[in-house]
C-alpha cells in the first residue's frame, strides 16, 4: 500500500498529502462522473452510502491521504465525514479538511432531479452554511472555500461577504475559493488582489487543471508563488480521461495515454493524475474515486517518476476552455 509523505500547504501552517480525497461522488447518490452508478452498485440508501464513504476514508487514511475535501452541496458528504472523524477518534491535527459554501443541495436524495444544487453567493447563505459546516465538522474544518466562484456570481464584489470571510480567517480558518468555467483565470486574478486588514483574504485556491483543460496554469503558478495553497480538482475530467469515455473523438487521446502508460508500466488514469502532480505549483490533487479499486489505482500516480513522463502527453491533449466546459456541462447525472 502506498504511504504518502506530508508537505506544507502553500505558506499556511497546514500539512497535506500530494493526493487528497474528494467526497463529491460519495456524499450523494447522483453525480456527473462517467460510470458513477457502477461505482455505487445500486446502493443508494443513506446508511449504505455512509458505510461506503467510511470504507473509502479508512482506505485513504491507511494509505497516507491527509487532505479530504467536501462541500455543503455534496448531499450528506459533510455528515458522513463528520461521523467518520468521530467514530475513528480523530484529532483536528491528524489531517486537513476543506469544505465549501455557496451551493445548496436540492436533489432530495434522487439520482434524477430538476436541480441537484442551487448556487447563491450571498451573506445569508454564507451565514447559514457556515453554521451547518460547524455543526458537522466543528474544529476539524481547516479551509473554507467559496464554491465555484465566478465573476458572474458577483461574490468577489460583495463587501459584506468578504468582510464575513475575513472574520472567519481571523478565527484561524484558512479562506479559499474554488473555480469553475472558462473564466477560471479571470476570477483568480481578481481574487489575488483582495485584502482585508492589509493581508490577502485567500490562502487557498481549488481549480480544474488536467490534460484537457490547462488554461489556468499560469495564474495558479502565480497564486502559489504568492503563498496560496493550490488544490486541483477533476484531474480525470469527471471520467473523460479514463477508459469509461467511449466517445469516438476520445479514442486517439486515450490511445496516446495508453501507449505512454504501457511504457511506464502504469494505467492511463494514474498517468493523467501524475501529469497534474508533476506541476511544481500543485500542492494537492484530489482523487474523485468512488470505489476502492479506483482509489488504489489513483494512489499509484504518486509512484510515477515525473522525469519519465513524455512532454507529448502534456502538450498535445489540451482543448480550448470553451470546448472543455461546454462538454462538461452536458455530462449526465447518474
Amino acid at each position: 500500500m502506498t504511504h504518502l509523505p506530508l508537505k506544507p500547504f502553500g505558506k499556511t501552517s497546514r500539512k497535506v498529502s500530494k493526493l487528497g480525497l474528494g467526497l463529491a461522488a460519495l456524499g450523494r447518490p447522483g453525480y456527473i462522473n462517467l460510470g458513477h452508478s457502477r461505482d455505487l452498485s445500486g446502493k443508494y440508501a443513506a446508511d449504505s452510502l455512509e458505510a461506503h464513504s467510511h470504507e473509502m476514508l479508512d482506505y485513504a487514511w491507511a494509505s497516507g491521504i491527509r487532505y479530504v475535501d467536501t462541500a455543503r452541496s455534496y448531499g450528506r458528504g459533510e455528515e458522513f465525514l463528520g461521523s467518520w472523524l468521530t467514530n475513528r477518534h480523530m484529532a483536528p491535527d491528524d489531517l486537513t479538511i476543506g469544505s465549501k459554501w455557496g451551493y445548496t443541495y436540492t436533489a432530495n436524495w434522487q439520482v434524477k432531479a430538476e436541480k441537484h444544487e442551487v448556487k447563491e453567493h450571498t451573506l445569508p447563505v454564507l451565514l447559514r452554511q457556515w453554521t451547518e459546516s460547524q455543526e458537522t465538522l466543528g474544529e476539524f474544518l481547516g479551509i473554507y472555500h467559496i464554491h465555484s466562484a465566478t465573476l458572474d456570481s458577483g461574490v468577489l464584489d460583495r463587501e459584506e461577504v468578504l468582510d464575513q470571510l475575513a472574520t472567519y480567517r481571523n478565527q484561524g480558518i484558512y479562506i479559499g475559493l474554488s473555480l469553475s468555467g472558462a473564466g477560471q483565470a479571470d476570477t483568480l486574478e481578481k481574487a489575488l488582489d483582495i485584502q482585508r486588514d492589509g493581508l490577502p483574504l485567500f490562502s487557498s485556491v481549488q481549480a480544474t487543471w488536467n490534460l484537457l483543460e490547462q488554461s489556468v496554469g499560469s495564474l495558479l503558478e502565480e497564486a502559489h508563488a504568492s503563498g496560496m495553497g493550490v488544490i486541483i480538482k477533476e484531474a480525470l475530467a469527471n471520467g473523460r480521461l479514463t477508459s469509461r469515455n467511449t466517445t469516438p473523438e476520445f479514442k486517439p487521446v486515450f490511445a496516446l495515454l495508453e501507449q505512454e502508460a504501457n511504457i511506464l508500466g502504469t494505467s492511463p488514469e494514474a498517468l493523467a493524475i501524475a501529469s497534474v502532480m508533476m506541476q511544481p505549483w500543485v500542492d494537492v490533487v484530489l482523487s474523485g474515486a468512488a470505489s476502492i479499486e479506483h482509489l488504489r489505482d489513483n494512489l499509484t500516480a504518486c509512484e510515477i517518476d515525473p522525469e519519465q513522463i513524455s512532454k507529448t502527453v502534456l502538450s498535445d491533449l489540451a482543448e480550448s476552455p470553451d470546448v472543455y466546459w461546454s462538454t462538461r456541462s452536458q455530462l449526465a447525472w447518474n
